[in-house]
């Protein structure tokens, strides 16, 4: 019986859309440790009232470690918006005035409503939370704003120097595994911004982080020559800063929402 169900997961975990999968778990956990640092005290204390003595950089991976249950499929399509190439930003904003479809912008749009009714039950202050800090820590990964076709870049096979590899595995989490930090090293690297930094970042319109995410990842599709194109040292050299504006920018931003539900 223990077998079965063992194969069971694993047969769920391969059936899953491996386009859900944003920031690997070093990713996720900068995001949620920048954002941290920048929590007013209000926010800070309805925050652990809410998750206990769990970090918000550990709390960042619970959506993608509860996809091993199946209970939780339907939030897959949460972590991500596939949109068509070539759109103007102002394009992009028509499209989210009728956007219906359960994707990381109107679900972000609904989590950050419902943590504001401070009649919400406690399960749900718990699910939504670590939503919330997931699904923002997803959209600043660049290739969760891509195109349908090839999952988010999932189909669009590189070398990782001598690995096999894709486009949206090797932002995932292999560049970020090429600094060889940890997420509190990491954090204390890039974790620098002034009060206005932080204020622009914050007060700009949720569509705005999408379409940065966007333009960066049609600019990472088009680098992509041949299949299994070789990525390595110049690849990183490249990309590094915009890697780390990727990653300080979601947990500012995500600090600027958190403080805003709860602050």
């Amino acid at each position: 019986m223990a077998s079965i169900k063992k194969l069971f997961f694993i047969a769920v975990l391969f059936y899953l859309p491996l386009h859900s999968f944003a920031w690997g778990m070093l990713g996720h956990r900068i995001v949620g440790e920048v954002a941290d640092s920048y929590l007013t005290p209000k926010a800070r204390l309805a925050i652990k009232q809410i998750l206990g003595n769990e970090s918000m950089a550990m709390a960042s991976n619970w959506p993608d470690f509860i996809k091993s249950d199946p209970t939780y499929n339907y939030l897959s399509p949460w972590h991500y918006a596939d949109l068509e190439d070539g759109l103007s930003y102002e394009q992009l904003q028509d499209y989210f005035k009728t956007d219906t479809i359960a994707d990381a912008y109107t679900k972000l749009t609904f989590l950050i409503k419902e943590l504001k009714n401070k009649q919400l039950p406690k399960d749900k202050q718990l699910l939504y939370l670590r939503l919330v800090i997931h699904i923002i820590g997803d959209i600043h990964q660049p290739m969760h704003v891509g195109h349908t076709g090839d999952l988010g870049g999932n189909k669009i096979s590189v070398m990782w120097f001598r690995d096999s590899s894709n486009l949206h595995r090797v932002w995932d989490d292999q560049l970020i595994d090429y600094q060889q930090l940890s997420y509190t090293e990491y954090t204390k690297a890039i974790n620098f911004t002034t009060p206005a930094q932080r204020s622009e970042w914050q007060q700009q319109p949720m569509s705005q982080w999408f379409y940065e995410s966007y333009q960066v990842s049609r600019e990472l599709y088009r680098e992509i020559k041949q299949p299994y194109q070789k990525l390595s040292y110049s690849y990183n050299f490249k990309h590094i800063a915009e890697l780390n504006e990727r990653l300080l920018k979601g947990g500012v931003r995500l600090a600027g929402v958190l403080n805003g539900i709860f602050g």
